[in-house]
């Protein structure tokens, strides 16, 4: 200390001409010189850190590590920066801690060996360090998102237009056929023959209409162009109805069964929404299902709540994939064979959802699916606007 007192002048003029805050130490660790930026770094009043052990600007956690780290600093002699790859915290007079940057230099005069520590807070640097690593990582989970959903949209793409080309190609084939053949058959006892490929052309048109008005719900379920009209109808009108255009499809000795308690029942809903779902799970039930078997509709009330199910004995969807069968162009597995769009039940769902109802389902592979519509007993009555579109596609 003797020698800092007699050289202050000098000292004071060197240091007071640097931002940096300056502390010098004794091979004790007592603080034997400062600047005017040290004391104001670590929040003390002019020579109040003097004649203080070192420990005083040091968190209380850093003690007994650092006095180690600088006895074996001044035995090597080398300056070096502290605190590299590590955070490392200054200590203010108030309590308060702060990061901070430490270069260090060993030096002697007149025999004793002193420590130059030139200290510099870092505080501003490291929120800008924080920020720039928060915004990368923002930025990163963005791009990763984004070619994520990218992928995800190309793979949907090439999924879609795989579908189309084949579902439109297997109706339009058959149509050609008939068309074709229609032509050879002339005569008047042929007619049986040309009826029957009236019929198919009729039926395959009608195919192409559904996938149609599959993408055209599609289109104005993303737009958002829906628009309902709530109104108050007799189930077993619906029931009949959809049950009759059901009854073309059905295979070989396959029935359908009416539900026996829905005469007097009147439901508040989208007639034609209610329509559309039904007829979805109905005509599933019927293409999954084989021969002789018994497609079941089921109507059940609650509390708040009218239930219909449609119950089969069909293919069953796998475990596995059973979380996907609500997704937007999917199959399952095992109904690959079967012609589809994948479309109908994604729509049926948002429909229902939209209006408040509910469609979830119960399946066991090579047993059979249940597929429920809960539908809350009080609707509000809604009139279509006349600036909206009303739904009006059913099957």
């Amino acid at each position: 200390m003797p020698m800092f007192q007699k050289n202050s002048d000098i000292f004071n003029i060197l240091a007071e001409g640097i931002s940096e805050g300056i502390i010098v130490v004794n091979t004790k660790q007592i603080i034997v010189a400062t600047n005017t930026s040290a004391e104001q770094l670590f929040g003390y009043e002019k020579d109040e850190l003097i004649g203080k052990s070192l420990n005083v600007i040091i968190p209380t956690r850093y003690h007994s590590q650092h006095t180690s780290h600088v006895s074996n600093f001044i035995d090597k002699g080398k300056k070096r920066r502290m605190g590299q790859g590590m955070d490392l915290n200054g200590l203010r007079k108030n309590g308060e801690e702060f990061p901070v940057e430490a270069g260090l230099n060993p030096f002697k005069i007149y025999g004793d060996t002193y420590v130059l520590a030139l200290v510099t807070d870092i505080t501003e640097r490291k929120n800008y360090t924080l920020k720039l690593e928060q915004t990368v990582q923002e930025r990163t989970k963005q791009l990763t998102e984004a070619l994520i959903k990218e992928k995800e949209l190309n793979e949907l793409k090439t999924r879609f237009l795989s579908l189309v080309s084949h579902e439109f190609k297997t109706p339009l084939s058959g149509i050609l056929t008939s068309i074709t053949l229609l032509s050879k058959y002339t005569k008047t006892e042929q007619q049986e023959k040309r009826d029957k490929h009236i019929a198919t052309i009729k039926s395959k048109v009608r195919q192409l209409n559904t996938i149609l008005s599959d993408f055209l719900s599609v289109e104005r379920l993303d737009s958002g162009k829906v628009n309902y009209n709530i109104e108050k109808f007799a189930l077993s009108k619906l029931i009949n109805e959809v049950i009759y255009d059901a009854n073309m499809l059905l295979k070989t000795e396959q029935h359908i069964q009416y539900p026996d308690n829905i005469d007097e029942v009147q439901i508040t809903f989208d007639e034609k929404i209610l329509g559309l779902a039904l007829s979805n799970l109905i005509n599933n039930a019927i293409k999954y299902s084989p021969e002789q078997t018994t497609i079941k509709i089921i109507f059940r009330r609650e509390a708040e709540y009218i239930y219909l199910e449609v119950i089969d004995q069909g293919i069953g969807i796998p475990k596995s994939q059973q979380k996907h069968i609500f997704d937007r162009y999917f199959r399952a597995e095992n109904a690959l064979l079967s012609q589809g769009t994948g479309i109908g039940l994604n729509i049926a769902k948002q429909h229902l959802e939209n209006l408040g109802a509910s469609l979830y389902f119960e399946s066991e592979e090579n047993v059979g699916s249940t597929f429920t519509i809960r539908i809350p007993k009080n609707q509000e009555t809604k009139k279509p606007k006349d600036d909206e579109e009303t739904f009006t596609d059913r099957r």
